[in-house]
């Protein structure tokens, strides 16, 4: 029987490959830092990594490494069962706690990944009477999530707040009884930050509760880093926030739904990936303490971070590359085609820099780019490389 399959998968892969999507992993020696070395599938040897989501540099910080190896003696390797059943240890309690605290929401509920929550959400809160209404480039983790539930879908144009509000007329019409609004606090691949206060506002005007997934912002956004809803003085007005422990609150995996207390009571009860998938390593529960300790204690990670950001986008502008405008560490330059694009990252990797094209379908065709990202590991003079070897590069691609 697998004969048959096997061809067809075979075919599906060289098509992947003939348009140009294939997505090679290449391999890396190292710790993720601002430096790796690339051992298999490219330049080998130490290249500056400009393509993680490290954006604090945390991934391999002396005080969260420490906090880890700490952990790992005193409460073991993993917990071998969920949250309901022996999978509770002091450490989750006080790390979702914690979160709480930092993010100004009532209570919170840890998961295996943000796509978790995400996907643990509204098959939750949402039944067939109900509606949710999404920004159009939201994650998909979001997306799937969506899809798991039995509630009406509306999607409004990316930060389009006229669009949002057809949608919100329109789920009202329908006869909604609970509307939810979900966005994306920062769109990943554009860099692009949501207009949460206009959200929030037409959540009131409509009855709508609000939902955002703060994956690429929570820990360096907003003046003490809680993200997006700190950003725009929305704190209290957000009902459900997400995000994830693996990028900038130290980079290894984890999720969390930040909530009212009900919400997070009934995910608790109900929500499927909390259920029936292990607990959070208790490794990642102790370390994600430490991180919050040093969010808290001291703001040098994100003020650098912000200096690397404005002198990457500063000199890409001044070279005459197409920069997405904003002042988010995600900075997409533009390219357009989808080859020229894979291309020049492969003349980049040549060069010491690593970065990954992206292209259709994970960003609309003709829009094809490298998604450069900094973080507060890079040094200024990390950060001048780069920009001169995109300029060394595109000539090279030109010639």
């Amino acid at each position: 029987m697998f004969d048959s399959v096997r061809d067809d998968l075979r075919t599906t892969l060289d098509e992947i490959r003939a348009a140009g999507l294939h997505k090679p992993e290449r391999v890396i020696g190292t710790p993720q830092s601002a430096t790796v070395n690339v051992t298999a599938g490219g330049r080998p040897g130490e290249v500056l990594n400009f393509c993680a989501n490290n954006y604090l540099g945390l991934a391999d910080h002396p005080e969260v490494l420490a906090a880890a190896h700490e952990a790992l003696d005193r409460w073991g390797y993993g917990m071998a069962s969920v949250r309901f059943i022996c999978g509770t240890q002091e450490v989750h309690k006080e790390l979702e706690a914690r979160l709480s605290a930092f993010l100004g929401q009532e209570d919170t509920i840890l998961y295996s990944s943000c796509f978790d929550a995400n996907g643990g959400v509204f098959e939750t809160l949402l039944g067939a009477q109900d509606a949710v209404i999404s920004d159009a480039l939201n994650h998909a983790s979001i997306i799937d999530g969506i899809r798991l539930s039995k509630a009406r879908r509306f999607r409004y144009a990316n930060r389009d707040m006229a669009d949002l509000e057809r949608q919100l007329k329109e789920a009202a019409e329908g006869g909604a009884r609970r509307k939810l609004i979900v966005t994306d606090g920062v769109f990943s691949m554009d860099g692009h930050v949501a207009p949460l206060a206009e959200i929030c506002d037409l959540a009131d005007r409509h009855g709508a509760m609000v939902m955002v997934d703060d994956s690429h912002a929570v820990g360096f956004v907003g003046t003490g880093g809680r993200g997006t809803p700190e950003l725009h003085g929305v704190m209290d007005r957000v009902d459900i926030l997400t995000g994830t422990l693996g990028k900038a609150l130290g980079g290894a995996s984890g999720g969390y739904v930040a909530a009212r207390a009900e919400i997070v009571a009934l995910l608790r009860q109900r929500s499927r990936p909390y259920l029936f998938s292990n607990t959070l390593a208790p490794v990642i529960a102790a370390a994600s303490l430490k991180v919050l300790d040093l969010l808290e204690s001291a703001d040098d990670l994100r003020v650098r971070l912000g200096e690397n950001t404005v002198l990457f986008r500063r000199r890409m502008t001044e070279e005459g590359f197409d920069i997405l405008p904003g002042d988010h560490p995600i900075a997409p330059v533009m390219i357009g085609d989808a080859s020229r694009a894979g291309r020049l990252a492969e003349l980049l990797l040549e060069r010491g820099v690593y970065v990954i094209g992206f292209s259709y379908p994970v960003v609309p065709e003709g829009q094809a780019r490298i998604r450069v990202q900094l973080s507060a590991a890079h040094s200024t003079e990390d950060v001048n490389r780069a920009v001169d070897a995109f300029v060394a590069a595109r000539a090279e691609l030109d010639a």
